[in-house]
């Protein structure tokens, strides 16, 4: 924690990972995703996405443009080995497969974060079923 010029502590805002569903269906001004980010960013919530999602959802063409204008508000986390090794942990205790969610689960463990917005909950709510701390959140 850090503190203010007046000495007071200053609380980190509470981290928000989003997964390529979240990212896909803000791109495409879905109502309900796009009131959830609004309310996050009025909240001072930290918005964050792995960079899995980026392989996930650009393609390298002109159709980007939409996801783009999304990365441009949020901060994108580059994965460290540490992360690539707890999402293989993961894997391995869940018996999952799906690789970019395991990352995506072992990014908000990384993170701090709190909540993970997501259009499919049920792997990451496997992935991340013996952390309480982290909410997953259909989107």
């Amino acid at each position: 924690m850090a503190r203010s010029k007046r000495g007071r502590v200053a609380l980190a805002p509470e981290r928000v990972i989003l997964d390529s569903g979240a990212v896909i269906a803000w791109s495409r001004g879905d109502a309900r995703v796009r009131a959830t980010v609004r309310r996050a960013v009025e909240f001072g919530l930290d918005l964050r996405v792995p960079v899995v999602v980026l392989a996930e959802t650009l393609r390298g063409s002109a159709q980007d443009a939409p996801v783009n204008r999304v990365l441009k508000s949020v901060d994108v986390l580059t994965t460290a080995e540490a992360v690539g090794r707890s999402a293989g942990r993961l894997l391995g205790r869940t018996g999952g497969e799906n690789t970019a969610d395991a990352l995506v689960a072992a990014e908000a463990l990384e993170a701090g974060a709190t909540t993970v917005l997501t259009t499919d909950p049920n792997d990451l709510a496997a992935l991340l079923a013996d952390q309480p701390e982290i909410t997953i959140r259909r989107v």
